[in-house]
Protein backbone atom coordinates (compact mmCIF):
# COMPACT_ATOMS: atom_id res chain seq x y z
CA UNK A 1 0.00 0.00 0.00
CA UNK A 2 2.83 2.37 -0.79
CA UNK A 3 1.85 5.94 -1.77
CA UNK A 4 -1.50 5.64 0.01
CA UNK A 5 -3.00 8.29 2.29
CA UNK A 6 -6.12 8.01 4.46
CA UNK A 7 -7.87 11.28 5.29
CA UNK A 8 -10.01 11.45 8.43
CA UNK A 9 -11.90 14.67 9.24
CA UNK A 10 -12.54 15.17 12.97
CA UNK A 11 -14.62 17.30 15.26
CA UNK A 12 -15.02 16.29 18.89
CA UNK A 13 -13.54 12.80 18.43
CA UNK A 14 -11.43 12.56 21.59
CA UNK A 15 -12.94 9.20 22.49
CA UNK A 16 -12.05 7.63 19.14
CA UNK A 17 -9.02 9.32 17.67
CA UNK A 18 -6.13 7.48 19.32
CA UNK A 19 -7.88 4.15 18.84
CA UNK A 20 -8.47 4.66 15.11
CA UNK A 21 -4.94 5.98 14.56
CA UNK A 22 -3.47 2.85 16.15
CA UNK A 23 -5.88 0.52 14.36
CA UNK A 24 -4.81 1.89 10.98
CA UNK A 25 -1.11 2.58 11.37
CA UNK A 26 -0.26 -0.60 13.29
CA UNK A 27 -1.93 -2.91 10.79
CA UNK A 28 -0.89 -1.07 7.61
CA UNK A 29 2.78 -0.13 8.03
CA UNK A 30 3.10 1.56 4.61
CA UNK A 31 0.00 3.75 4.85
CA UNK A 32 0.06 7.42 5.82
CA UNK A 33 -2.76 9.11 7.75
CA UNK A 34 -3.87 12.75 7.68
CA UNK A 35 -6.23 14.08 10.35
CA UNK A 36 -8.10 17.26 9.40
CA UNK A 37 -9.44 18.65 12.67
CA UNK A 38 -11.89 21.55 12.88
CA UNK A 39 -10.37 23.01 16.06
CA UNK A 40 -12.21 20.54 18.30
CA UNK A 41 -12.68 22.02 21.79
CA UNK A 42 -12.31 18.57 23.35
CA UNK A 43 -8.59 18.36 22.55
CA UNK A 44 -8.75 15.93 19.63
CA UNK A 45 -5.85 17.68 17.87
CA UNK A 46 -3.67 17.52 20.98
CA UNK A 47 -4.06 13.75 21.13
CA UNK A 48 -3.09 13.51 17.47
CA UNK A 49 0.05 15.56 18.14
CA UNK A 50 1.02 13.10 20.87
CA UNK A 51 0.50 10.19 18.47
CA UNK A 52 2.65 11.91 15.83
CA UNK A 53 5.66 11.21 18.04
CA UNK A 54 4.86 7.50 17.89
CA UNK A 55 4.31 7.53 14.09
CA UNK A 56 6.79 10.08 12.72
CA UNK A 57 6.53 10.74 8.97
CA UNK A 58 3.31 8.68 8.77
CA UNK A 59 0.78 10.63 10.84
CA UNK A 60 -0.02 14.22 9.90
CA UNK A 61 -2.34 16.88 11.27
CA UNK A 62 -4.04 19.90 9.73
CA UNK A 63 -6.08 22.08 12.12
CA UNK A 64 -8.66 24.46 10.68
CA UNK A 65 -9.95 27.50 12.53
CA UNK A 66 -13.56 26.35 12.92
CA UNK A 67 -16.13 23.71 12.00
CA UNK A 68 -16.78 24.20 8.29
CA UNK A 69 -18.35 20.94 7.20
CA UNK A 70 -17.31 17.49 6.06
CA UNK A 71 -16.92 18.40 2.40
CA UNK A 72 -14.56 21.30 2.94
CA UNK A 73 -12.49 19.19 5.34
CA UNK A 74 -12.00 16.55 2.65
CA UNK A 75 -11.21 19.16 0.01
CA UNK A 76 -8.58 20.57 2.38
CA UNK A 77 -7.15 17.07 2.74
CA UNK A 78 -7.25 16.40 -1.00
CA UNK A 79 -5.32 19.57 -1.77
CA UNK A 80 -2.76 18.71 0.91
CA UNK A 81 -2.33 15.26 -0.62
CA UNK A 82 -2.18 16.43 -4.24
CA UNK A 83 0.84 18.55 -3.35
CA UNK A 84 2.61 15.34 -2.32
CA UNK A 85 3.49 12.00 -3.92
CA UNK A 86 0.39 9.88 -3.30
CA UNK A 87 -1.35 7.55 -5.73
CA UNK A 88 -4.40 6.52 -3.68
CA UNK A 89 -6.50 8.59 -1.26
CA UNK A 90 -9.07 7.24 1.19
CA UNK A 91 -11.98 8.96 2.91
CA UNK A 92 -12.75 7.41 6.27
CA UNK A 93 -14.58 8.22 9.52
CA UNK A 94 -12.91 8.34 12.93
CA UNK A 95 -15.64 6.47 14.81
CA UNK A 96 -15.04 2.87 13.58
CA UNK A 97 -18.25 2.85 11.54
CA UNK A 98 -15.79 2.09 8.75
CA UNK A 99 -13.87 -1.05 9.64
CA UNK A 100 -10.09 -0.67 9.19
CA UNK A 101 -10.01 -4.32 8.06
CA UNK A 102 -11.81 -3.24 4.87
CA UNK A 103 -9.05 -0.84 3.83
CA UNK A 104 -7.25 -3.66 2.03
CA UNK A 105 -10.20 -4.67 -0.15
CA UNK A 106 -10.89 -1.09 -1.21
CA UNK A 107 -7.24 -0.57 -2.02
CA UNK A 108 -7.23 -3.79 -4.07
CA UNK A 109 -10.22 -2.57 -6.07
CA UNK A 110 -8.15 0.41 -7.23
CA UNK A 111 -4.66 -1.08 -7.32
CA UNK A 112 -5.45 -4.54 -8.71
CA UNK A 113 -8.80 -4.10 -10.44
CA UNK A 114 -7.97 -0.64 -11.80
CA UNK A 115 -10.94 1.25 -10.33
CA UNK A 116 -10.70 5.03 -10.32
CA UNK A 117 -13.10 5.06 -7.38
CA UNK A 118 -13.77 2.19 -4.98
CA UNK A 119 -16.82 2.52 -2.72
CA UNK A 120 -17.29 0.69 0.57
CA UNK A 121 -20.95 -0.10 -0.02
CA UNK A 122 -23.61 -0.85 2.60
CA UNK A 123 -26.24 -1.72 0.00
CA UNK A 124 -24.61 -3.51 -2.93
CA UNK A 125 -25.52 -6.86 -1.31
CA UNK A 126 -28.66 -6.28 0.73
CA UNK A 127 -28.51 -3.92 3.73
CA UNK A 128 -25.33 -4.31 5.78
CA UNK A 129 -25.77 -1.91 8.70
CA UNK A 130 -25.31 -2.72 12.39
CA UNK A 131 -26.76 -0.84 15.39
CA UNK A 132 -28.76 1.72 13.43
CA UNK A 133 -32.43 2.28 14.34
CA UNK A 134 -34.78 1.21 11.57
CA UNK A 135 -35.75 4.84 10.92
CA UNK A 136 -32.16 5.74 10.05
CA UNK A 137 -31.66 2.64 7.91
CA UNK A 138 -34.76 3.56 5.92
CA UNK A 139 -33.64 7.19 5.60
CA UNK A 140 -30.18 6.25 4.34
CA UNK A 141 -31.39 3.51 2.01
CA UNK A 142 -34.17 5.68 0.60
CA UNK A 143 -31.74 8.56 0.09
CA UNK A 144 -29.45 6.35 -1.96
CA UNK A 145 -32.36 5.13 -4.06
CA UNK A 146 -33.53 8.72 -4.57
CA UNK A 147 -30.06 9.73 -5.77
CA UNK A 148 -29.93 6.72 -8.11
CA UNK A 149 -33.28 7.73 -9.58
CA UNK A 150 -32.31 11.36 -10.11
CA UNK A 151 -28.73 10.90 -11.33
CA UNK A 152 -29.10 7.53 -13.12
CA UNK A 153 -25.85 6.35 -11.59
CA UNK A 154 -25.55 2.58 -11.24
CA UNK A 155 -24.33 2.89 -7.65
CA UNK A 156 -26.18 1.22 -4.77
CA UNK A 157 -24.70 3.31 -1.95
CA UNK A 158 -24.48 6.84 -3.30
CA UNK A 159 -24.05 8.41 0.14
CA UNK A 160 -21.18 6.13 1.24
CA UNK A 161 -18.33 7.90 2.99
CA UNK A 162 -15.77 5.07 2.99
CA UNK A 163 -14.08 5.33 -0.38
CA UNK A 164 -10.73 5.07 -2.14
CA UNK A 165 -9.80 7.39 -5.02
CA UNK A 166 -7.11 7.00 -7.57
CA UNK A 167 -5.32 10.37 -7.43
CA UNK A 168 -5.40 10.65 -11.21
CA UNK A 169 -9.21 10.96 -10.97
CA UNK A 170 -9.05 13.74 -8.39
CA UNK A 171 -6.64 15.67 -10.61
CA UNK A 172 -9.36 15.80 -13.28
CA UNK A 173 -11.77 17.55 -10.91
CA UNK A 174 -11.78 21.26 -10.10
CA UNK A 175 -11.89 20.91 -6.33
CA UNK A 176 -12.75 24.60 -5.97
CA UNK A 177 -16.04 23.88 -7.76
CA UNK A 178 -17.23 21.25 -5.29
CA UNK A 179 -20.38 22.84 -3.91
CA UNK A 180 -21.69 20.73 -1.06
CA UNK A 181 -20.31 20.73 2.47
CA UNK A 182 -22.41 18.06 4.23
CA UNK A 183 -23.05 14.46 3.31
CA UNK A 184 -24.25 15.61 -0.13
CA UNK A 185 -20.54 16.11 -0.78
CA UNK A 186 -20.23 12.33 -1.06
CA UNK A 187 -22.93 12.25 -3.73
CA UNK A 188 -21.46 15.17 -5.66
CA UNK A 189 -18.03 13.54 -5.82
CA UNK A 190 -19.51 10.27 -7.10
CA UNK A 191 -21.71 12.03 -9.64
CA UNK A 192 -18.83 14.05 -11.05
CA UNK A 193 -16.67 10.92 -11.22
CA UNK A 194 -19.53 9.24 -13.09
CA UNK A 195 -19.77 12.15 -15.55
CA UNK A 196 -16.02 11.83 -16.15
CA UNK A 197 -16.64 8.16 -17.05
CA UNK A 198 -14.48 6.95 -14.19
CA UNK A 199 -14.33 3.22 -13.47
CA UNK A 200 -16.32 2.81 -10.24
CA UNK A 201 -16.39 -0.41 -8.21
CA UNK A 202 -18.60 -1.05 -5.18
CA UNK A 203 -17.15 -3.33 -2.53
CA UNK A 204 -19.54 -4.76 0.09
CA UNK A 205 -18.74 -3.69 3.65
CA UNK A 206 -20.58 -3.82 6.97
CA UNK A 207 -21.26 -0.40 8.48
CA UNK A 208 -21.36 -0.34 12.28
CA UNK A 209 -22.79 2.71 14.04
CA UNK A 210 -20.47 4.54 16.40
CA UNK A 211 -20.31 3.33 20.00
CA UNK A 212 -18.39 6.39 21.28
CA UNK A 213 -19.02 10.09 20.67
CA UNK A 214 -21.94 11.79 18.93
CA UNK A 215 -23.21 11.68 15.34
CA UNK A 216 -22.89 14.87 13.25
CA UNK A 217 -26.04 14.16 11.20
CA UNK A 218 -28.62 16.97 11.09
CA UNK A 219 -31.81 17.93 9.24
CA UNK A 220 -29.90 20.66 7.40
CA UNK A 221 -27.49 18.09 5.99
CA UNK A 222 -30.41 15.99 4.76
CA UNK A 223 -32.10 19.00 3.20
CA UNK A 224 -28.93 19.95 1.35
CA UNK A 225 -28.77 16.48 -0.14
CA UNK A 226 -32.43 16.22 -1.20
CA UNK A 227 -32.68 19.58 -2.97
CA UNK A 228 -29.05 19.92 -3.99
CA UNK A 229 -28.87 16.69 -5.96
CA UNK A 230 -31.88 17.65 -8.06
CA UNK A 231 -30.27 21.03 -8.84
CA UNK A 232 -26.97 19.36 -9.70
CA UNK A 233 -28.64 16.93 -12.10
CA UNK A 234 -30.52 19.72 -13.88
CA UNK A 235 -27.30 21.70 -14.32
CA UNK A 236 -25.61 18.64 -15.80
CA UNK A 237 -28.41 18.28 -18.36
CA UNK A 238 -27.98 21.84 -19.62
CA UNK A 239 -24.19 21.76 -19.54
CA UNK A 240 -23.77 24.15 -16.63
CA UNK A 241 -22.31 21.77 -14.05
CA UNK A 242 -18.62 22.54 -13.64
CA UNK A 243 -16.45 19.50 -13.12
Amino acid sequence: MKNTLIIIPTYMERENITLIVDAILRDYPLIHLLIVDDNSPDGTAGLVREKMQQYPDRLFLEVRKKKNGLGTAYIHGFKWALARNYEYLFEMDADFSHNPADIQVLHDACHIHQADLAIGSRYVRGVNVVNWPMSRVLLSYTASKYVQLITRMNISDTTAGFVCYRVSLLRKLNLDKIRFVGYAFQIEMKFKAYLLKAKIIEVPVIFTDRSRGQSKMSSGIIGEAVMGILSMKLKSLVGKLEL
